[in-house]
């Protein structure tokens, strides 16, 4: 066949017709559901600007509601209730000067989120949204404050930033790594030179963070020692871009993501192995484990796709482009990053203009299919 000769297909045909429906339905999310929600509560308020809504960080509290940040012409820090009479999005404010926040955490006493702007980079705290009473019938929501903790490091911007144990912030900037302590108030304090790279979530009293292209540091909360060079990286790994990180604390475990789009796991106890499989496409943008050891996340460049990883098969499987259907029809195309929520459901950050926060329900799978 040449180049000009096109194949033809009889429709009449049950492989045919097959076919056509795969390429048909198969473009699209092919398990499980999602809901893509809108910076606002429906009806009663209005979205964030479409400029200023790149949804670059999420964070679950312990009252299991979702804090975030915006990223664009101004960043925002919001929160998301969808527990009992609630089901909205409250935007808690604009932080003054700065247009993104790469990481928001949330502590036992509140959150704090990593903001960045011509300036560089600086950590501001806010108070916890109680649960409202009922936002069915009356309901009012107090305005929150801010407290600006002062800069990360002199002019350098804010990389990532994670919760550590025992209340504190790590953040990583373009060079430094630095610590802030609400017990007691110590404001930020530098801790060390590093690499600028995304931080692990903390494992058994542990933060992980990109030493060199060989290897991990290890940041130990407890004794406040970090550890160069603590973990080796497997020969072909490629972190120095394309770093994600999840954290499974059931099965006492971290999984990270290289340029590459491979996927390997991190168990304190064995070091980094794998890669155990490698995504669909890649870079992986955003990357979260649910109830059930299963890992999910975003992969691509402009139009990303959904993948789902197991670990009893080390199989990773691609589920398609994100779409909503539920109420009103929304497309997804860029995602930053990932959480989940109290009952294993997931929340994906959308990375784009008049961004939603998603929330994606896992297909149940057959109790030994799994792990």
């Amino acid at each position: 066949m040449n180049m000009t000769t096109r194949k033809k297909y009889d429709f009449t045909r049950p492989d045919t017709r097959e076919l056509r429906d795969r390429i048909t339905h198969g473009v699209f999310l092919r398990e499980g559901n999602l809901v893509a929600f809108p910076l606002c509560f429906p009806g009663a308020s209005t979205p964030l600007p479409p400029d200023e809504s790149q949804v670059t960080a999420l964070s679950v509290a312990p009252s299991h509601m979702v804090y975030g940040g915006t990223s664009g012409r101004a960043a925002h820090v919001f929160v998301g209730m969808f527990h009992g009479v609630t089901g909205c999005v409250l935007a808690l404010g604009e932080i003054r000067g700065a247009t993104a926040i790469p990481a928001v955490c949330c502590t036992p006493r509140g959150w704090v989120a990593a903001c960045n702007g011509p300036a560089g980079g600086r950590l501001v705290r806010g108070a916890y949204v109680p649960m409202p009473f009922d936002l069915i019938q009356e309901w009012e929501f107090t305005q929150v404050r801010f407290e600006d903790l002062g800069t990360a490091a002199e002019g350098e911007p804010v990389v990532h930033a994670v919760a550590e144990p025992g209340g504190g912030v790590l953040a990583a900037t373009s060079h430094h790594l630095v610590r802030y302590r609400s017990e007691p108030p110590t404001g930020v304090e530098t801790l060390a030179e590093v690499v600028g790279s995304r931080l692990s979530p903390a494992l058994d009293g542990s933060v992980y963070g990109l030493c060199d292209a060989r290897s991990l540091w290890r940041w130990d909360a407890a004794s406040g020692r970090l550890d160069k060079r603590a973990v080796a990286l497997p020969a072909d790994a490629e972190v120095e871009a394309g770093l994600r990180w999840a954290v499974d604390p059931f099965r006492r475990r971290l999984y990270l993501t290289d340029q590459k789009g491979d996927l390997f796991i991190l168990e304190p106890a064995h070091g980094v192995r794998g890669p155990v499989a490698r995504t669909p496409l890649a870079p992986v943008t955003s990357l979260a484990a649910t109830l059930d050891g299963r890992v999910y996340g975003t992969c691509g460049e402009g139009m990303e796709h959904f993948f789902r990883y197991t670990p009893g098969t080390d199989r990773i499987d691609d589920i398609g482009m994100a779409v909503s259907v539920l109420e009103r029809r929304r497309y997804g195309y860029q995602y930053a990053d990932a959480a989940m929520g109290r009952d294993g459901q997931l929340f994906f950050g959308e990375n784009d203009t008049l961004g939603h926060l998603w929330i994606y329900f896992p297909r149940i799978e057959p109790s030994n299919s799994l792990i």
